[in-house]
């Protein structure tokens, strides 16, 4: 790794995340959807013990409440109360963000308004096998509990032993998840779009997941929703000579260590700031369990990136629209005005990447591959719906009528004209 002018980086290379490029990949899940539209359960049984090598028919397909009380005897205190805590927090921030239905009367009698509904029933997908992800469970689920779903429904791959992982189980308990089934995959998004005969179709997908997963959700929107086709992991750091190479390099690791194909990317006008965070990555490198993942992100989707100045960094930011932007400099707030396209924004070295990813507040659930340019990070309105309210008087479409006859005509259309004609045998 070496430091790089912007002026020589091919940008594309930090943007290039695709969803379903891949034709045999695309037919793979497409079949495997229809497998479980047509066979139902049958399908996830084969499927499961084919890809996870688990017999779902002798561990179940359902979570029992006693699997969940077990769980909770496998997990420390301390992991409860940091998960309680953090439930807290997440639950406060996403508070603040629900609103209300609204009527407003108009002085001729008539009222327009907005109903917001929550939705019904949504799937929650998290990452299981030998991975933990109980901080997922909650950015997924209480954000929901907040607009008011009553049924959660929350999909998991199972370890071997056709279990799933306690802290994932207790994270789902806490967070108020109403179901959880022991499968994953494309096999699982097919058995949440469609339905089984135990698992209920849902109204909503969301969650990250693998290459699978994620084309699975694509290929399902339409049937439902879906909250975002999520790419590997991204962090952006500007930062001035304030910056202090250890940190840079742990958290552009914080990172790197996701994925392969995850990307770090650190942004400088001071050249020897990069140069030896550089050499701190290699150092923290040495003794990193997850060293081997971490290094082919780093030397193939990380940089080190050297601008004329904070201004050409921010304008870096804003186009290559990072899931994580680290804004590293001396008076942080004078430049948070100028953030536009990232998913979530971490002040000052007080604030690394994993304060957000499990325990501030807000939401970890971020637009990647540059899909922040016009995407927002999961949240309370993603599990409602708008309903528009129209409730006319007679004075006002009296007044309003030849108008909406003269619109309509323009289109064309002259039963809609006289739907509202007809009224006043205009």
């Amino acid at each position: 790794m070496k430091v790089e002018n912007l002026k020589d980086i091919d940008l594309s290379r930090f943007t290039r995340k695709s969803y379903g490029d891949d034709d045999t990949l695309e037919q793979r899940v497409a079949g495997i959807l229809k497998r479980v539209r047509e066979e139902g359960e049958e399908a996830l049984y084969q499927l499961t013990e084919e890809f996870d090598h688990v017999n779902l028919r002798q561990c179940g397909l359902r979570v029992t409440d006693e699997e969940i009380q077990g769980a909770y005897r496998e997990v420390s205190e301390e992991f409860l109360l940091a998960l309680r805590t953090a439930k807290g927090n997440i639950l406060r921030y996403h508070e603040k963000q629900k609103r209300n239905s609204w009527l407003e009367p108009d002085p001729d009698g008539s009222i327009l308004g907005q109903l917001l509904n929550p939705l019904k029933r949504v799937g929650i997908y998290v990452p299981g096998g030998t991975a933990s992800y109980p901080s997922s469970v909650m950015m997924n689920a209480l954000p929901a509990v907040v607009a008011g779903v009553k049924e959660i429904v929350m999909v998991s791959p199972p370890r071997a032993d056709g279990t799933l992982l306690p802290e994932v189980l207790v994270a789902a308990a806490e967070a108020g998840v109403t179901e959880v089934y022991k499968v994953g995959g494309a096999q699982a998004v097919a058995a949440l779009a469609f339905g089984t005969e135990t698992i209920s179709q849902v109204d909503k997908i969301t969650g990250p997941g693998n290459i699978y997963v994620t084309l699975a959700k694509k290929q399902v929107f339409g049937t439902v929703d879906i909250d975002m086709l999520a790419g590997p992991s991204e962090i952006l750091i500007l930062v001035d000579e304030s910056g202090r190479p250890e940190e840079l390099a742990a958290d552009l690791l914080s990172q790197a260590e996701h994925d392969r194909l995850a990307s770090a990317i650190l942004v400088s006008p001071s050249r020897q700031l990069l140069e030896q965070t550089i050499l701190e990555v290699e150092r923290q490198l040495a003794d990193l369990p997850r060293a081997e993942i971490a290094r082919a992100s780093w030397e193939t989707y990380g940089a080190a990136i050297c601008v004329s100045d904070l201004q050409e960094g921010m304008d870096l930011a804003n186009k290559i629209a990072p899931e994580h932007f680290e804004l590293v400099v001396a008076d942080q707030y004078s430049w948070l005005g100028q953030v536009r396209n990232v998913g979530a924004v971490f002040l000052g070295r007080y604030s690394p990447e994993p304060v957000g990813d499990y325990f501030a507040g807000p939401n970890h659930v971020l637009p990647t591959g540059g899909t922040a340019r016009f995407y927002s990070p999961l949240n309370v309105d993603m599990f409602m719906k708008k309903v528009s309210v129209i409730g006319y008087s007679e004075a006002a479409l009296k007044r309003d009528a030849k108008q909406i006859a003269i619109l309509a005509r323009s289109e064309g259309l002259e039963a809609h004209a006289r739907a509202v004609e007809v009224r006043f045998q205009l």
